[in-house]
């Protein structure tokens, strides 16, 4: 795979964005070279991140956010999962009427499936946004619980600068190469017709998505320490039993005797229903209680620490920027004054 420099924007200069096959990472811009027949298959993929994809899509605070940021940009947004075997803004709102055409054949769609797993493996850990080479962007923001990625949020379908008569052509050109049977007026009318922002424009659109993102793992977590409605009853007794005591030094022995398991069933049957460990489901619920706690400017950091269950401050920190991404002090630095 060949690299070439480029600014230390998240945007490319004017020259590099003709050349329609780049894609940018931030510091490289990488030509494409991996198999279109595959889709991001990250750590995220099981079934429970599918399920908590699902949910969150379904969400009210999902489908507010969505539709203020249709109107806001008029671009495409989707919430989807690590795994996914279809092009993510094909047939959502605001859909670009050109990328609607091009992924009517299989032998054009092909071409978008390839970006789009570029831009999945590219987007693992930060946000990224690539080119197509139809001229156009998208970007993919990860949503990640603790180290597992679970989800990306996506849109774009856009240009960052007016496309020239030259680049339109070579559009002709590459769909005629793929077979595809052009109506030439009428993929002029929707490549033309589609959405233009100025790259500070976009870039202001990929940093209110990273901004949701991060409410997104908040219910995230919320619904991960709440999950498990059929979920059997020495789980049960063991949440209760959590949530009572996690301001103590908690052990696994403990819980297991409370509900009267050995510890290798319960560490078993636990991490089926909730999807995590016994420490790391103590641990959230922990950082929970400690994000409330946070509110208040009076109390100090570590008294909340071992407010909430922590036994050292320098676990308390660790633990915490683990999950929300965030140090006790930058979050608590992001809150609202008053």
């Amino acid at each position: 795979m060949q690299t070439k420099s480029a600014n230390n924007n998240l945007y490319p200069t004017r020259d590099e964005t003709r050349d329609n096959s780049v894609i940018f990472t931030g510091e490289t811009v990488i030509n494409p070279s991996v198999d279109a027949t595959q889709l991001s298959g990250q750590d995220g993929s099981g079934p429970k991140q599918k399920g908590l994809i699902e949910i969150l899509s379904n969400s009210q605070l999902y489908h507010e956010f969505s539709d203020a940021f249709n109107k806001a940009f008029g671009l495409p947004i989707t919430l989807r999962p690590v795994e996914l075997w279809r092009l993510p803004l094909h047939n959502v709102k605001m859909e670009n009427a050109f990328c609607a055409l091009i992924a009517e054949k299989s032998s054009t769609c092909s071409i978008c499936l390839q970006v789009q797993k570029n831009l999945a493996d590219l987007s693992v850990t930060t946000p990224k946004t690539v080119q197509c080479p139809f001229g156009m962007f998208d970007s993919a923001v990860p949503i990640k619980t603790g180290d597992t990625l679970i989800g990306y949020l996506q849109t774009g379908q856009v240009f960052l600068r007016k496309p020239e008569k030259s680049q339109f052509l070579k559009v002709l050109k590459l769909l005629k190469n793929h077979k595809y049977l052009v109506d030439e007026e009428k993929v002029k009318e929707v490549y033309y017709s589609s959405p233009v922002l100025s790259p500070t424009q976009y870039e202001a659109v990929i940093t209110m998505l990273n901004i949701f993102s991060k409410q997104l793992v908040i219910l995230s977590n919320q619904l991960i320490i709440m999950q498990g409605n059929a979920e059997p009853v020495i789980i049960k007794k063991a949440k209760e039993y959590i949530q009572s005591h996690q301001t103590e030094e908690l052990s696994l022995e403990d819980v297991a005797k409370h509900v009267n398991t050995s510890v290798y069933y319960f560490c078993k049957v636990f991490k089926k229903y909730t999807g995590l460990n016994f420490t790391d489901y103590v641990s959230r619920l922990r950082i929970e209680r400690a994000k409330n706690l946070l509110l208040n400017p009076n109390i100090k950091i570590c008294d909340i620490a071992y407010e909430v269950g922590f036994q050292s401050l320098t676990h308390f920190n660790r633990v915490f920027k683990k999950i929300t991404g965030l140090s006790p002090t930058e979050y608590r630095g992001r809150l609202p004054l008053g």
